[in-house]
């Protein structure tokens, strides 16, 4: 009786016990890509340049973004990514800014400059952003108005898992 007590035990740990393993985001086939009828959201390797941040191993990886208007031309984009923190319902935004006040004076022409890019079929590029490797989700988060109705902002979500 206790060799088949031990035997189930066993057992259900071998089938149970993966499923409560934290997993990190990584991302093994890049690039890799979403897409709405407005949207495409590619993540995509670090675009390296001088000055830009490398991936520290056991703490963050680089990655950048790539987000195109495939659909109607829009009046104004916002463009938003956030990563969640394990055990946490809050989400940490990856896109800051650094003066509050800048950021509240410039973000309408900012977001209305997007959409002009954005029309013109220029794509919006994150060039190296960092991911902590505790993560398990990437969000990118598409706030934009259209020219039928620019006073209604819509929304689209484009969650990234392993």
């Amino acid at each position: 009786m206790n060799k088949w007590f031990i035997s189930l035990v066993f057992l259900c740990m071998l089938v149970i016990g993966p499923s409560f393993q934290a997993k990190a985001l990584t991302f093994d086939h890049l690039p890799t890509e979403q897409t709405s009828k407005q949207w495409s959201v590619q993540v995509e390797k670090a675009i390296e340049s001088k000055g830009s941040v490398k991936p520290e191993k056991g703490k963050f990886h680089t990655y950048s973004l790539h987000v195109n208007n495939i659909g109607d031309d829009v009046v104004s984009v916002k463009v938003n990514m956030y990563r969640n923190e394990p055990g946490s319902k809050t989400k940490y935004s990856l896109v800051g800014c650094p003066d509050e006040k800048d950021c509240k004076q410039n973000s309408h022409e900012q977001t209305m400059s997007l959409a002009k890019q954005l029309n013109d079929k220029t794509p919006y590029v994150f060039q190296n952003f960092l991911l902590a490797e505790k993560a398990t989700e990437l969000e990118v988060e598409i706030v934009w108005t259209q020219k039928e109705n620019p006073g209604r902002p819509l929304k689209e979500t484009f969650v990234f898992t392993q």
